[in-house]
């Protein structure tokens, strides 16, 4: 039986979506079907907190459609883990975000890993995910100095800069494993690991894997608690039409 999974872009660059998607098909099991949206609302990119909070909002629209539409369960495939607290209180699938897909899936298989991210405005937010998810004393977090959007143009020297703090994760930090810190680096993961001669963990891929297992399970978000459907209230202004419930009935 075949099985629809939804990989939300958060930032509204249409060609970072087209590398979240062909990475996720690229480990996605042969019953299982990748669709990969973008939001068309917000950012072009997400570094650091004000362009999270303002992704938010597109987010939310593209997986109460996507859920309309019969997908079994979703992946914000943005480091930051935008939006996933407020993404799992308002779905009824199982929502995952890549950061916490890929430190998890990095403990597997080392006592000691990096992420290796974007800009030191997005390391920090990084950071504090890594202490939320437990792995404050497995995984340190370095900042390339990349732009986000230069990993879309060869020609600014984008690889390269990732290439040189991996480099210095494995000298210096004794990394055994390497994560990439950000849903436009998926497209590179194969190649580091040859090069590099250990793992390194792509945070799309790793989502994917465990939205299938979640799936295959019949496991979902739990509604008791934290997670619970938000309570019906008016929402006023420009957030008028995300009142609790309106977004899953457009």
């Amino acid at each position: 039986m075949t099985v629809q999974i939804l990989v939300v872009n958060p930032n509204t660059t249409a060609s970072m979506t087209e590398t979240i998607g062909a990475a996720a098909r690229a480990v996605a099991g042969a019953w299982t079907e990748i669709i990969a949206v973008t939001s068309s609302t917000g950012p072009d990119s997400i570094e650091g907190y004000y362009d999270e909070a303002l992704a938010v909002p597109g987010l939310l629209m593209e997986i109460a459609a996507g859920e309309r539409r019969g997908a079994q369960a979703a992946v914000i495939a943005c480091f930051d883990d935008t939006g996933l607290d407020a993404a799992r209180a308002m779905a009824n699938i199982p929502v995952i975000g890549i950061c916490e897909a890929a430190l998890s899936m990095a403990s597997f298989i080392a006592q000691r890993f990096t992420v290796v991210t974007t800009t030191e405005r997005s390391r920090v937010p990084v950071e504090g995910l890594v202490q939320r998810y437990g792995m404050a004393g497995r995984a340190r977090v370095r900042a390339a100095d990349i732009p986000v959007l230069a990993l879309e143009d060869p020609a600014s020297g984008a690889t390269g800069k990732l290439r040189d703090e991996i480099a210095r994760a494995v000298e210096e930090d004794r990394a055994e494993a390497i994560v990439l810190g950000c849903a436009g680096m998926a497209d590179l993961a194969h190649q580091l690991q040859a090069d590099f001669g250990l793992p390194v963990i792509d945070g799309v891929g790793a989502a994917i894997k465990q939205a299938e297992a979640l799936i295959a399970l019949g496991l979902s978000t739990s509604k008791r608690g934290a997670y619970a459907s938000p309570l019906a209230k008016p929402y006023r202004g420009m957030l008028k039409s995300f009142s609790p419930g309106a977004v899953a009935a457009e």
